[in-house]
C-alpha cells in the first residue's frame, strides 16, 4: 500500500492542509460512513471506474463519481467507499480556506458532491491527465501544486474577520460563545453570518457544532474508558441530552454504538 502525505510551500501552504496520495489500499470492509469534520476536499480518481455514494441506511448507490469531484462541508454523514483498491490523489484544504479555489459561494456546495468539470470545465480533466503520466508520487504533488498556485494565485483572498472567528471555534470549540465572537469582530450578526456562510459553506452556528462534534471524536480516541459525562462536558455540551441530538446527527450513531464500530481512521466507520 502506497500512502503518502505532501505539505504546500508557501502560499499554497495558508490553504490547502497537504495533499494526499494512495494506491493499493486494502481494507477488510467495502464501505466506511464518513463523518463530517468541517472540511471541504477535491479528489482526484485515477482509476476510471465510478466510485459511488450509498444511501446512509440501505447502503444503495445513490450517486456515481467521475475521475474528479469535489466535495462541501458537511452537516451530515456521507456512505462513501473504503478506498479499497483505488488510486486517488487527495486536496485536503484547511477548514474554511477553500473558497478562492471555487467559482461561487461554498454555501452552493455545502453537503453536496459534484464533479469537479461543472464546476471548473476541464480544467482538473487535464490536470488529472498530466497526474497519471507521472509515476514518481513527488512529481504528482509538484504537478498539483502548481496547477493550484497557477490557476488561483489571483483569488488567495479571504475575509479576516471570517478567517479569525475559524480559527477560534477551531481551536477552543468548547468554550467559544457565538455572542462574545460577533462581539469581537464587530459586525452586525446578520452580515457576520453571511459573511461566514459564503466563505465556509455553513452559518458560524453549525460549524460550531460541527466542532465540538470533532472534539468529542478526538476525546473518544484519547480514553480506554470512555466516561460519556466527561465527554460530553469536554466538548462543550450544556447537558447529555444535547450532546446524544448532536452525536446521532453527525454520525448516525449514538455514542455507545459509534464507539463499538469506529476502527482507528478517524471520521471513517466501517458499515459494510
Amino acid at each position: 500500500m502506497i500512502f503518502e502525505t505532501y505539505i504546500p510551500k508557501p502560499p499554497l501552504d495558508r490553504f490547502v492542509q497537504c495533499l494526499i496520495f494512495h494506491e493499493a489500499f486494502s481494507p477488510l470492509h467495502r464501505v466506511d460512513r464518513f463523518l463530517p469534520d468541517g472540511n471541504v476536499e477535491i479528489i482526484i480518481d485515477l482509476n476510471d471506474q465510478a466510485q459511488f455514494i450509498y444511501d446512509n441506511d440501505s447502503l444503495k448507490e445513490i450517486q456515481a463519481c467521475n475521475r474528479v469531484w469535489a466535495s462541501g462541508v458537511r452537516t451530515e454523514p456521507i456512505t462513501i467507499p473504503s478506498g479499497k483498491d483505488a488510486s486517488m490523489m487527495i486536496v485536503a484544504f484547511k477548514r474554511g480556506m477553500a473558497y478562492p479555489f471555487f467559482p461561487f459561494p461554498m454555501n452552493e456546495i455545502a453537503d453536496c458532491v459534484v464533479d469537479a468539470d461543472l464546476i471548473w470545465g476541464d480544467d482538473f480533466a487535464l490536470l488529472r491527465e498530466q497526474i497519471s503520466e507521472n509515476k514518481r508520487s513527488n512529481r504528482k504533488f509538484e504537478i498539483v501544486e502548481e496547477f493550484l498556485v497557477r490557476a488561483h494565485l489571483s483569488r488567495m483572498i479571504l475575509n479576516p474577520c471570517v478567517e479569525y472567528a475559524i480559527e477560534t471555534i477551531v481551536a477552543t470549540p468548547d468554550a467559544v460563545s457565538m455572542g462574545e465572537l460577533t462581539q469581537k469582530i464587530g459586525f452586525s450578526q446578520k452580515h457576520f453570518i453571511s459573511m461566514f456562510t459564503k466563505q465556509v459553506g455553513i452559518t458560524p452556528k453549525r460549524y460550531l457544532k460541527i466542532m465540538r462534534f470533532q472534539k468529542t471524536i478526538e476525546l473518544i480516541e484519547n480514553q480506554r474508558v470512555v466516561d460519556w459525562s466527561d465527554i460530553a462536558h469536554g466538548a462543550g455540551f450544556f447537558d447529555q441530552s444535547h450532546f446524544i441530538h448532536d452525536f446521532k446527527t453527525f454520525s448516525g450513531f449514538t455514542p455507545d454504538d459509534y464507539a463499538r464500530r469506529k476502527n482507528d481512521l478517524l471520521n471513517y466507520v466501517p458499515v459494510g
